[in-house]
């Protein structure tokens, strides 16, 4: 479990971070949203103690990441979203000599090194230098290496961030089967079809501060469908009447927009029939983690 306690954070005089609290429960995939600048690399650089906070503090699974590093750093992974490692060096030795630092011989290094990298999708490739990897296969190796020690909770900073379909697909999967074993995960995307796909809790970060922090459940809700539909004639007053009790309606010419939509096509197509209208064409929008992530940002100004 991580928590992310009252935790503030300054570059010279400006704020990076304003206070910010929340928390990844067990078993729990949470999406971290926010615009470029938002915050949300500074938030994950102190939460695996890469940087240190200037207030509050960062318990992973009950060890302060400041007071108690050591023992917490045992018990998070981070895939940062620019890995930086040793150029001219092969992957599996570079993976040997950083296990070491858990207490693994070279012998049992080298075993689980094969495993973890048939695991990530990097078998074949274990001999070629660091410097030979696309930034792809970068990630799958710090993955590798996050996994070295099977730790309970794990943090992804724009993992999906260059990526292929098919490498999307596979730290997709991969999240999805950490949550099933009971680890925490906390990854910031900004693609959010990706994080709509998988999180089961998205916490929004605008300017520093954390906004607001939902289910998934609580965002479908807020995230209401809209019904448009094109007439043979432009609408009377009356018949605009009877469609304000499906939702929000705004009319230009023969064009009619039914916002907050709570009702059943049928029934409007039943309704406007009957009334002598002839409908041309009809759709149902249903509205994105990005309308709801625009519309939260837009409630800050």
């Amino acid at each position: 479990m991580l928590e992310i306690k009252g935790v503030s954070k300054w570059f010279g005089k400006f704020q990076a971070l304003n206070n910010i609290s929340f928390n990844v429960n067990n078993g729990e995939l949470v999406g971290y949203v926010g615009l470029n600048g938002a915050g949300k690399t500074t938030t994950i650089r102190i939460i695996v103690g890469v940087l240190p906070p200037d207030k509050g503090d960062v318990l992973i699974d009950g060890y302060s990441i400041t007071y108690n590093k050591r023992q917490a750093s045992k018990l998070i992974g981070w895939v940062p979203e620019l890995p930086i490692f040793e150029p001219d060096v092969k992957a599996l030795d570079y993976f040997v000599y950083l296990a070491g630092y858990y207490g693994l011989s070279s012998r049992e290094a080298y075993s689980l090194g094969k495993k973890l990298f048939e695991e990530v999708g990097l078998s074949g490739a274990e001999y070629k230098k660091l410097q030979e990897y696309s930034q792809g296969m970068k990630k799958r190796f710090a993955l590798a290496v996050s996994m070295i020690n099977d730790p309970p909770n794990f943090v992804f900073d724009e993992v999906l961030n260059g990526l292929d379909p098919e490498g999307i697909k596979f730290f997709r999967e991969l999240a999805k089967k950490f949550k099933k074993e009971g680890k925490s995960v906390l990854f910031s995307s900004h693609i959010l079809s990706e994080v709509e796909a998988i999180a089961d809790r998205v916490v929004f970060i605008h300017k520093g501060r954390i906004i607001n922090s939902l289910s998934m459940q609580e965002i479908k809700r807020m995230a209401s469908k809209k019904l448009v539909l094109s007439l043979g004639q432009t609408p009377s007053h009356n018949i605009v009447d009877k469609l304000r009790e499906y939702g929000r309606v705004s009319i230009e010419g023969n064009i009619i927009t039914i916002e907050d939509f709570n009702g059943e096509q049928s029934s409007i197509i039943e309704l406007l029939v009957n009334n002598g209208y002839k409908v041309n064409e009809i759709k149902l929008v249903e509205k994105s983690l990005e309308d709801v992530f625009f519309k939260l940002i837009g409630e800050q100004k």
